[in-house]
């Protein structure tokens, strides 16, 4: 429950709420994740798109239902603890902050590779500092920074999707939808794309902020994930179609080498920019997600109890927002996790199993289940079809977080 005067604003309308999804979703992701995925599915690349939206879609039911119903702040964290006990909520919320916070670092660390690659450490904590000063400065100066991020992101994307349809290296017959990866390809393909999908859950995480949650946040969830799918989707069958799935699939900077294709390189220098300027959307809406989390379950004790401290004035969680920005900025002046896509799908994809089991104990009726039994077989079979170091590294931290609540449990009842 939410201490006395540690409430937060509920400022957010069902535009707000969109924006902060989309600025989630149509991040770096897309600038990057094509690669990987067409090197795993190959000419199954569309349907592992498919299948991830599938998933997502299921993912996003489940969670606006649940939402609408526990409007607080910490989405699954605050699901499961509330309709599967406490150690299910403890778990999601694990899953949710570790990965998420890798997956922060990897943002911070992408907008320094763009903006200035030899000194990409310093940019990105820079980038971290700076996000984290916009967020303590209330919710309201996220969301217009949010916004025009989306927007110039959006506009970025278009552009590569008009040049590269209207260019005479554009050919159809590249879109075979043939699986040349096999079936454990294209699942990889899509637990990799899935990486660009969540970011609908900072709409829910966010929920004790958004006005008249109950009706927003459904409404917010659905509209932010089918504008997302239909931009992959464009995107994905533009570049498609004018370097095939093996250009693709060997291509560092796909959105980039896309347009060079086409034959407009001018236009190479406007895609790195749009991709640092998603890399910071992204990094600002994760931020705010995992500061919500981190309240959340400082709230309730699972993490040091100054933590669920409110801003008088800004009415933002301050201290769990400096504290998430601090680690933050140091795995980004320290570490390369690039390579953390894979290990943040696994945590997400466990993260939303849990938000998929919550939901399934709603309602008894057949039909209201069927739509969170799939969304918890997707999460499951998605996350093991995962390359195999990040099933291992992504297990191991899940084993760790129970662990330490087993521990932590054991020390409350010897007491």
């Amino acid at each position: 429950m939410t201490q006395s005067g540690s409430a937060l604003r509920r400022t957010l309308g069902v535009g707000d709420a969109v924006v902060i999804g989309l600025g989630s979703m149509v991040g770096a992701g897309i600038f990057a994740a094509l690669g990987p995925a067409a090197r795993a599915a190959g000419s199954g690349l569309l349907l592992g798109l498919a299948v991830a939206a599938v998933v997502a879609y299921c993912n996003a039911m489940s969670s606006a239902r649940l939402a609408a119903v526990y409007p607080a702040s910490g989405g699954t964290y605050v699901y499961g603890r509330e309709r599967l006990g406490a150690f299910w909520g403890y778990l999601a919320g694990w899953s949710f902050v570790v990965g998420k916070t890798a997956s922060c670092a990897a943002m911070a660390l992408t907008v320094g590779a763009y903006v200035w690659p030899g000194q990409a450490h310093a940019v990105a904590v820079g980038a971290v500092v700076a996000l984290t000063a916009v967020n303590y400065g209330g919710m309201q100066k996220s969301a217009w920074l949010t916004r025009a991020i989306v927007a110039a992101v959006l506009a970025v994307l278009a552009s590569v999707v008009v040049v590269c349809l209207g260019s005479d290296a554009s050919d159809a017959g590249r879109l075979d939808v043939g699986a040349s990866g096999g079936a454990g390809g294209i699942l990889q393909a899509a637990g990799l794309l899935f990486f660009a999908f969540a970011g609908y859950a900072r709409i829910a995480t966010l929920g004790e902020e958004v006005r008249d949650p109950a009706r927003t946040i459904p409404r917010a969830i659905p509209t932010a994930l089918g504008i997302a799918l239909v931009v992959y989707a464009a995107v994905a069958v533009a570049v498609l179609s004018v370097l095939g799935p093996d250009g693709l699939g060997r291509a560092s900077a796909p959105l980039a080498d896309a347009v060079r294709a086409a034959g407009v390189p001018g236009l190479v220098p406007v895609v790195r920019v749009g991709a640092a300027v998603a890399a910071l959307g992204s990094l600002l809406a994760l931020i705010l997600g995992v500061s919500r989390t981190t309240l959340a379950m400082a709230r309730d004790g699972r993490l040091p109890g100054a933590l669920a401290a409110v801003h008088p004035r800004f009415q933002v969680p301050h201290r769990a927002e400096l504290a998430v920005g601090a680690v933050v900025a140091a795995l980004a002046a320290t570490v390369d996790v690039r390579g953390a896509i894979g290990f943040s799908s696994f945590g997400v994809l466990a993260y939303y199993a849990v938000a998929n089991a919550s939901a399934w104990t709603l309602s008894p009726t057949p039909a209201a289940r069927v739509v969170p039994v799939v969304g918890i077989v997707g999460c499951v079979t998605l996350a093991f079809a995962l390359p195999t170091v990040s099933v291992v590294v992504g297990a191991a931290v899940l084993g760790v977080g129970a662990a330490a609540y087993g521990v932590r449990a054991w020390a409350a009842a010897s007491r």
